[in-house]
């Protein structure tokens, strides 16, 4: 295991972009981090998935991805996330945009809230799976990652952070959504985590966990969705409200799934 390359440069308006390559057995792992889409690419792109608007902040070429040296593996990004947006009008959230909408009527904005698409951009986003000829499958299980192993001290050889997109609702909240990476000497762990908060009305959490263990032939993947109005946090400091770290932990859980990613058998 050996960290291949690291790289990065400085842009023109001072962000640094990077691109990091770390080899776990026959695993690489590679984050690739840029600046903000141009206004013009994310217009277009905005047609493109039949969207009134994107996230003002929205990182199209930022990707974690963790690569098998044979073609298969899982990456996260920002365009595929997206994809994962409802387009369409959803009873559920157009009530939560009227509750907004109420809440935060002397706001200019406030009538632009209710459209046929999901204005906070809540994604159930878990991942692209990679490969062509080499397929993971997917099949439920009943197997769990052991989160107390993960709390263990454990030497960490590589870990990244790579945001996807960001926007703060009119200065009514944050929607977002960020990728997580940590390799220890016999395992990996990914977490990515979609965050939203609407100001007044509700906080909720989509996460996806990922774990590998070496010398095992799948990964283990856990969906999760917590999820509790802001009147049922009455009780918990607002400073609190806003890190999604802390408020997790608080939120109603709603779903969650578990998913083996079975690994293709080596071909000989």
């Amino acid at each position: 295991m050996k960290e291949l390359a690291s790289c990065s440069k400085m842009l023109s308006h001072g962000f640094k972009s990077s691109k990091q390559d770390y080899v776990f057995g026959p695993w690489k792992v590679t984050s690739t981090k840029n600046h903000i889409m141009r206004s013009k690419d994310i217009e277009r792109l905005a047609e493109e998935m039949n969207m009134p608007s994107l996230p003002e902040m929205l990182f199209g070429e930022n990707i974690l991805r963790v690569q098998h040296v044979d073609g298969y593996g899982i990456e996260f990004n920002a365009i595929d996330a997206l994809k994962k947006v409802s387009n369409m009008e959803d009873t559920v959230k157009v009530a939560c945009a009227q509750e907004w909408q109420e809440s935060r009527a002397e706001s200019e904005h406030s009538k632009e809230v209710v459209r046929p698409y999901d204005w906070t951009y809540t994604t159930d986003y878990r991942g692209t799976l990679l490969g062509e000829g080499t397929q993971i499958k997917v099949a439920e299980t009943t197997e769990r990652i052991n989160l107390d192993k993960l709390k263990a001290r454990e030497h960490i050889m590589f870990f990244d952070d790579v945001l996807l997109f960001e926007d703060e609702l009119h200065d009514h909240g944050v929607s977002m959504i960020s990728v997580k990476i940590r390799v220890m000497p016999t395992s990996f762990f990914v977490l990515l985590r979609f965050f939203l908060r609407v100001d007044g009305v509700l906080i909720k959490i989509n996460d996806t966990r990922v774990y590998h263990e070496a010398g095992k032939d799948y990964m283990l993947r856990e969906f999760s969705t917590r999820e509790s109005k802001i009147a049922e946090l009455k009780n918990l400091p607002s400073a609190l409200q806003t890190d999604p770290n802390e408020v997790a932990q608080h939120l109603t859980l709603k779903l969650i799934e578990c998913e083996k990613l079975e690994l293709p058998k080596t071909v000989q």
